[in-house]
């Protein structure tokens, strides 16, 4: 065998390793996670074993079998027969040998380049697997409505790569119900919603945030610069309501909070997403009741007052959903969430 095509074997065995980590399909090339072997068939002869890769390599990096053979643990002999079967078997001489111990041949030295590459190949496989499989690794795909984006992910973000730097997590805004059905199907891991009122219970909610309800009304409306108003307050005005099917959790919790205030709302319009909301109070025509951290985001036009009062209705709980059989990924993340208070 040519020194190119023992290069071209080890090129394919680190290949494979990396792509089938513990697969027995190909005819040429096994990997035994028992022995924690490679294990490249090479015709009746010889087998390159991880074992046997370290002896070569040993030998050569000792220059001597003696020395090798203590460094390995064994007696001279067994080392020095199975090198030449290593050499029997790709067909040609690794070793120069001599009184005063080996040097490398050309072809060894060639050879000791790639037999080093295809056991990194292999630890680093075998490395991944164990770290996917502990939720260290891998990837994440990550779901949130509107501008939880904005307030929470980034400390999400920011501490998984402290924590968890081989997760790769990747977002994808949707409003709530279509959040719902894509953690249900699978595909998305995970979710941030507002309210989990609206869920099934095939799907796991754990609380990650509580935010207040405030009045968002037009810049220049006389309660604009109020330090605090009560919703009673807002009951001659006109409101740009959540649309019930898109944003149902919200709309029943006006609905709810208005009638605790004595008035049904007016409604001049319904939009389906928070930026519809806001664009209607910013336009001058109506009010809404909004999240208050909404605050936080210059709103041409849209001023936020707080509410007075503790009632449930003046409350929304930003949740985490998940499926019940949620990797481990997933399971490190929530806990992360929970340990290092994100929300």
């Amino acid at each position: 065998m040519s020194i190119s095509t023992s290069h071209r074997i080890l090129e394919q065995g680190a290949r494979f390793i990396g792509e089938h980590p513990a697969s027995s399909g190909c005819p040429s090339m096994q990997f035994c996670p028992i022995y924690n072997l490679i294990v490249i068939h090479m015709g009746d002869d010889i087998s390159l074993t991880k074992r046997l890769l370290e002896k070569f390599l040993v030998v050569a990096d000792e220059k001597h079998f003696g020395r090798a053979a203590e460094r390995l643990s064994m007696s001279q002999p067994p080392l020095s027969q199975s090198i030449q079967r290593l050499e029997r078997g790709l067909g040609v001489q690794l070793f120069q040998r001599g009184p005063g111990g080996v040097t490398l041949t050309p072809a060894g030295e060639a050879f000791a380049v790639d037999a080093q590459r295809l056991l990194d190949a292999q630890a680093a496989a075998i490395e991944r697997v164990r770290r996917v499989a502990s939720g260290l690794d891998g990837e994440v795909r990550v779901g949130y409505v509107s501008v939880l984006g904005h307030y929470y992910l980034p400390g999400l973000l920011r501490a998984s790569a402290e924590e968890l730097p081989g997760l790769r997590i990747h977002l994808r805004q949707e409003p709530t119900a279509t959040l719902a059905d894509m953690v249900r199907s699978g595909t998305l891991d995970l979710g941030f919603i507002r309210d989990p009122t609206p869920l099934s219970a095939d799907l796991v909610t754990q609380e990650f945030a509580v935010e207040r309800i405030a009045a968002a009304v037009p810049h220049d409306h006389p309660l604009a610069e109020a330090d605090d108003i009560g919703l009673e307050d807002l009951r001659n005005e006109d409101f740009v309501l959540p649309g019930a099917a898109a944003l149902p959790a919200m709309a029943q919790q006006v609905q709810l909070a208005c009638h605790e205030a004595g008035f049904i709302p007016r409604s001049r319009a319904v939009a389906d997403d928070l930026t519809g909301l806001i664009g209607y109070v910013a336009s001058g025509l109506c009010v809404s009741l909004l999240p208050e951290r909404l605050r936080g985001f210059p709103v041409p036009g849209v001023a936020f007052v707080p509410l007075r009062g503790e009632s449930p209705y003046l409350r929304t709980t930003v949740v985490a959903v998940r499926r019940p059989e949620a990797d481990v990924a997933v399971l490190r993340l929530l806990e992360l969430i929970t340990r290092r208070n994100l929300g």
